[in-house]
């Protein structure tokens, strides 16, 4: 049972090595002429600097958050003050997903547009490999982060058939603070993503 658990991580691992190759491919593709190199260029340059800028914003509330959680954790018996180090390892994931999803966004885009001036067909497949790595990137990162953090919190805690029910309800107590928070970072980029893009058409509608 132990090794089979051991399989979790490593899947997570391979789908992140498979993500990494389809990103190569992605941003060996032809970005088209030197005026949409230049436009690709500015789009993602300032789509990181709102990520970033995000992110700023969004460390304080994972400071914050933690911080009644390590209050919750003193309160209640069955949850343990590791719930925390859960909770900020998931955002830490969530935004480095988030990270990587904008990424390959912004290369894909001019790179797809440039295919399709010339095979229809083709400018399918860069845009499905480019919509691909972020989908592996959010997988992949779940399923390792998830699989160490069972295999970890399972052979600390863990210690005889008598008290399994009360310690297996503290590890999965640990892990809904990794799935919260990723889940957390992911609202809130989402809602912010929306804002900017939103923000972004009603300049250009301007101009």
């Amino acid at each position: 049972m132990e090794n089979m658990l051991l399989l979790v991580p490593v899947f997570g691992i391979v789908g992140l090595i498979y993500m990494f190759v389809l990103r190569n491919w992605v941003v060996k593709q032809d970005s088209g002429s030197e005026k949409m190199t230049k436009l690709a260029a500015y789009i993602k340059e300032g789509a990181l600097a709102f990520l970033n800028a995000e992110y700023r914003i969004l460390a304080i509330f994972v400071v914050v958050a933690g911080a009644l959680l390590g209050i919750v954790s003193s309160i209640v018996e069955t949850t343990h003050w590791f719930i925390v180090v859960a909770f900020v390892i998931g955002a830490v994931f969530s935004a480095v997903a988030g990270n990587i999803g904008m990424r390959i966004a912004t290369d894909s885009n001019v790179r797809t547009t440039q295919a399709a001036r010339t095979s229809l067909p083709q400018a399918l497949k860069v845009s499905f490999r480019g919509g691909t790595v972020m989908g592996l990137g959010v997988a992949g990162l779940a399923v390792f982060g998830l699989g160490i953090l069972f295999i970890i919190l399972t052979n600390w805690f863990i210690t005889g058939e008598d008290t399994f029910y009360n310690e297996m309800t503290v590890v999965l107590e640990a892990l809904a603070g990794f799935s919260l928070g990723a889940e957390s970072i992911a609202l809130f980029a989402r809602v912010g993503g929306g804002i900017y893009t939103k923000a972004a058409d009603v300049g250009a509608d301007l101009v």
